[in-house]
C-alpha cells in the first residue's frame, strides 16, 4: 500500500479519488489556497495538478476542504448512548476522532466496562481512541463499583486503540508520590503515551507538581489566566464547552497566533439531543469564530493541534502522508459541512450518514446490565438531624456549571430537630446513596439553585462513582424516585405526588442504552417537559447540573455516599454549622 500511495504521488498510477479545484485550508502555514487533492488507500497522496488522474474525480470548485475535527477530551457515556449510536450522530458533524476517557463505565464495572467501550468502538467509522482511566474511583473518599491498580490497567496498552492514560483527578496521590499512582503515570511515559490532567483549582505549586509529573494536557482552565500558567509549563489546554462546562468564551480573548499551537478543543460531556442537534467540537470551533477568533486558528486547534498532542502523527493535515479524514464545506469562515470523508471514504452527503451502524452489532455483557444494588430505605434513612443548630454548610449551584459555592445559611428545623425544605428560599434535600455494593451508605446535605417547588429528580449518572443522587422537595417523592430508579436498574426518573412523570431507562451500567437516538431523545424531552413542571423558573440544566453535585475533586463542596466534602480542605464536614 505504501508502494502504492507513492506511485500515485508520481502519476504512475491513478489515484483512488481526486478532488480537483478546491480551496484548501493550510493548518500548517494558517493561510488557505486553491488546488486538486490525490487520494490513495485512505491517505492523501498529492497536492498540485491531479486533474485527470483519479479513478473517481469530484469538482471542489467554490468549495473548502478542512481536515476532520477531533474531539480532544470526551466521556461517551454522557451521550447516554453507546459508541456506535454515538457515532452516528456525531459524524455528520465532520468530527472524525475522538479522545475518549470511559471512566464513566469503569467506575461503574471495571476493566469489563472499558473493554465493552473498546470493542463497540472498533464497530464505526469514527475513530475512538482510549485514555485509560487512571482515577477509579476518583479518590480514596468514594465508594464505586471498582477499583483499577496499575496492574489491571497496564494491559490494555497492547490494545492499538488505547493511547494515553486519562485525566489524573486525584491530586493528593500524585504529591503524595502514592506507589501505585506513580506507577500509573511510569507505565504511561514507557509506553510514550500522553498523560491527561485534571486541574480544577489548582495553584501554581499544584500545576507544578503536575507538570513535573509528566502530565501534559488539562481541560479545567477557566480563564485566560489558567490558560496562560498552563501554557508556560508545556501543559496543553483543552479548551471546553460542552453541555455543562462552557470555557471558552472565558479563554478565547487571550488565543492569539502566538500561543494556540498548545490549544485545542474538547466537549468533556455531552447529552445527545444537542449532540444531534449541534454536534460536538464543530460547535467550539463555531462559537470561536463567531467571536472573533481567526477561522483558520479555530479549525488548527480542532485538528492538528489536538492530534500532535496524542501522538497522533498521520492526522490532523489535509497533506501529503496524512489520512484522509476530512470534510468538504462551503467556505473557510461559515464552515457548513456539505460531505465528510473517512478514511477517503465517503460517509456523510449533503449532510447525510450515508450509512447507520446497528447496535444490535454489539453485545452487551449481562454483568453491565443488572447494576444497581441498594437495600430497602425507609423515610427515616432521609432524615437530616442538625444537632439543634439552625445554620447550615449547603451546597450553592453557580450558574451553569460543575463548580459549586459553600454557602452558609439559616435553615428551618421542624419538632424533632431535623431539616425541613423551604422552597422560598430555594434549600432542598439532596441525597446520595451507594448503589454498587449495598453497603446502605447515605449521604445526605442541602443543595440550592435547582429551584425545584415540588416533587424530586433522581439519577444514577452522578459522577465519578456514579452512585444514584436525588434532589427533592419533601421525602415520599424522594423515596419514590429511589423505587422507581432501582426497579429500572439505572437511569433518570421525575416524580410529582408520588407518581413517576418521566423516565429514561439507561440499562447499561446506569449510564447508556442500546436503543435508538431518537427514542432516547423523545424520553430527554419529556424529562425536561416535565421537570419545567416541578422547577418551572429554573435557569440551568438540571439533570446535567445534578449529576456533578457528587464529583468531590470540583470545588468547593459536594456530596458524596461518606458525606459533605470540603475541597479546600478536601475532607468531610458537618452539615450543620456551630453557631
Amino acid at each position: 500500500m505504501l508502494s502504492n500511495r507513492i506511485k500515485a504521488a508520481s502519476k504512475e498510477l491513478k489515484a483512488d479519488l481526486v478532488i480537483s479545484n478546491i480551496k484548501i485550508v493550510d493548518v500548517f502555514n494558517l493561510d488557505t489556497y486553491i488546488s486538486d487533492i490525490a487520494i490513495k488507500d485512505g491517505y492523501f497522496v498529492g497536492i498540485g495538478d491531479y486533474k485527470g488522474q483519479g479513478e473517481l474525480e469530484v469538482d471542489g470548485t467554490g468549495k473548502t476542504i478542512i481536515p476532520g475535527y477531533v474531539d480532544g477530551h470526551v466521556h461517551i457515556e454522557s451521550s447516554m448512548v453507546t459508541p456506535i449510536q454515538y457515532s452516528n450522530a456525531i459524524l455528520p458533524f465532520g468530527v472524525t476522532t475522538v479522545i475518549a476517557d470511559p471512566h464513566e463505565i469503569a467506575n461503574v464495572s471495571g476493566i469489563n466496562g472499558i473493554k465493552y467501550m473498546i470493542d463497540a468502538a472498533k464497530l464505526v467509522p469514527l475513530d475512538v481512541h482510549i485514555m485509560l482511566p487512571s482515577c477509579v474511583p476518583a479518590t480514596s473518599f468514594e465508594c464505586n463499583g471498582a477499583s483499577l491498580f496499575s496492574k489491571d490497567l497496564k494491559p490494555l496498552y497492547e490494545d492499538e486503540n488505547v493511547i494515553g492514560l486519562a485525566e489524573v483527578m486525584d491530586f493528593p496521590a500524585v504529591v503524595s508520590c502514592n506507589e501505585d499512582m506513580l506507577q500509573k503515570l511510569q507505565d504511561a511515559k514507557d509506553e510514550k503515551c500522553t498523560i491527561d490532567g485534571h486541574c480544577s483549582g489548582f495553584d501554581i505549586d499544584k500545576l507544578n507538581a503536575y507538570a513535573a509529573a509528566g502530565i501534559r494536557t488539562d481541560h479545567e482552565a477557566t480563564s485566560v489566566k489558567d490558560m496562560i500558567e498552563r501554557s508556560r509549563r508545556g501543559i496543553h489546554t483543552l479548551v471546553r464547552y460542552g453541555t455543562v462546562c462552557k470555557d471558552l468564551p472565558n479563554i478565547l480573548h487571550g488565543i492569539n497566533e502566538r500561543n494556540y499551537r498548545l490549544l485545542s478543543f474538547a466537549t468533556d460531556d455531552k447529552h445527545l439531543d444537542e449532540l444531534v442537534t449541534i454536534g460536538g467540537v464543530n460547535y467550539n470551533v463555531k462559537v470561536a469564530i463567531e467571536s472573533g477568533l481567526d477561522p483558520i486558528v479555530a479549525v488548527s486547534m480542532a485538528t492538528y493541534n489536538t492530534c500532535r498532542c496524542y501522538n497522533l502523527n498521520e492526522k490532523g493535515a489535509i497533506a501529503p502522508g496524512y489520512v484522509a479524514d476530512f470534510s468538504i464545506v462551503d467556505n473557510e469562515r461559515e464552515l457548513n459541512i456539505i460531505d465528510v470523508y473517512k478514511n477517503g471514504e465517503l460517509v456523510v452527503k449533503d449532510k447525510k450518514l450515508i450509512e447507520k451502524i446497528s447496535t444490535d452489532l454489539c453485545k452487551t455483557p449481562q454483568e453491565l446490565v443488572s447494576s444497581i444494588n441498594i437495600p430497602i430505605i425507609k423515610k427515616h434513612d432521609l432524615k437530616i438531624d442538625m444537632k439543634g443548630y439552625h445554620k447550615a454548610n449547603i451546597i450553592e449551584v453557580i450558574n451553569d456549571g460543575v463548580v459549586t459555592k459553600k454557602t452558609i445559611e439559616e435553615v428551618s428545623v421542624d419538632e424533632q430537630g431535623y431539616f425541613e425544605v423551604d422552597i422560598e428560599k430555594d434549600q432542598q434535600k439532596v441525597i446520595v446513596v451507594e448503589r454498587h455494593k449495598n453497603t446502605g451508605s447515605i449521604g445526605k446535605g442541602i443543595l440550592k439553585g435547582l429551584k425545584l417547588e415540588s416533587g424530586a429528580i433522581a439519577t444514577t449518572i452522578s459522577h465519578d462513582s456514579h452512585n444514584l443522587i436525588v434532589v427533592g422537595t419533601n421525602d415520599d417523592d424522594i423515596l419514590k424516585a429511589i423505587e422507581a430508579i432501582k426497579d429500572m436498574q439505572g437511569g433518570i426518573v421525575v416524580v410529582n405526588d408520588n407518581k413517576v412523570i418521566a423516565k429514561l431507562n439507561l440499562e447499561i451500567g446506569g449510564l447508556i442504552t442500546t436503543r435508538e437516538s431518537d427514542v432516547v431523545i423523545d424520553d430527554l424531552a419529556k424529562l425536561n417537559k416535565m421537570i419545567r413542571v416541578i422547577a418551572p423558573k429554573v435557569e440551568i440544566n438540571p439533570l446535567l447540573t445534578l449529576s456533578f453535585m457528587s464529583l468531590v475533586v470540583i470545588p468547593e463542596i459536594k456530596l458524596c455516599t461518606k458525606g459533605l466534602f470540603d475541597f479546600s480542605i478536601f475532607d468531610f464536614i458537618n452539615i450543620y454549622v456551630e453557631n
